[in-house]
């Protein structure tokens, strides 16, 4: 059964919630470890991720209602995925709370052109994440096909299947550096076989539901990165 589509005031309120919701999380993840707010390398972080994300927020909002609605959606129905987010926010929650630990007792010595390099490449990987949203107005957080579902070959799509999950894992992996840690990319790098495993159920979900996907599959060969997988 089709979800029923909120309303511009109950999308605004959810959107909202979600935000409020979300800060005060980053908050704690980040400079409780820490235990110092003197931690220049995650408020230009917070900057990084939070900008672009209520950008791209108002843009969803005002100019495709819909789709923010579906990345609103967190209950997943495959069973599969379930197990696999599951076991994904031990790796999310490692990887965000290392960072002000390794900061509080100097675990790490990352430069600032390394730390700001890194912030470089999540604003990209976020471009390329709004890249999809402008082509594919059914990039849900959870794996379903919409009633009315076309296979998106355009932009990214061209390329590789998977592009935003190539945007979203880069700047998950890349988040660590970003934050000043070495060590918190070991826990982030554990987020690809996971990844791996979601998209190898998402397309098996995609073949069965979505008419034209394996004619799709024939035509883009790579799932993520182009010539490597």
């Amino acid at each position: 059964m089709k979800n029923a589509m909120p309303s511009k005031r109950q999308l605004f309120v959810m959107v909202t919630a979600r935000i409020l919701v979300s800060v005060p999380v980053f908050l704690a993840m980040f400079f409780w470890p820490a235990g110092t707010f003197d931690y220049w390398q995650a408020w230009v972080y917070l900057a990084v991720i939070l900008v672009p994300m209520l950008i791209m927020a108002v843009y969803l909002f005002k100019y495709s209602p819909e789709l923010l609605a579906r990345r609103m959606q967190m209950k997943e129905k495959e069973t599969e995925q379930k197990r696999i987010i599951g076991a994904s926010l031990i790796y999310f929650v490692l990887a965000f709370i290392l960072p002000g630990f390794d900061h509080r007792f100097g675990w790490s010595h990352v430069p600032t052109w390394l730390v700001l390099l890194a912030d470089g490449v999540v604003l990209l990987s976020f471009a390329l994440v709004f890249w999809v949203f402008r082509e594919n107005q059914y990039a849900s957080r959870i794996i379903e096909v919409a009633q009315d579902q076309q296979v998106i070959s355009s932009g990214p799509y061209s390329l590789v299947r998977h592009p935003m999950y190539l945007g979203s894992g880069t700047m998950y992996i890349m988040s660590s550096l970003a934050l000043g840690s070495y060590w918190a990319i070991l826990p982030a790098l554990l987020i690809v076989p996971l990844l791996a495993a979601r998209i190898k159920n998402e397309e098996a979900v995609l073949l069965r539901d979505l008419s034209g996907y394996r004619d799709y599959m024939q035509r883009v060969k790579y799932r993520i990165w182009p010539g490597v997988w």
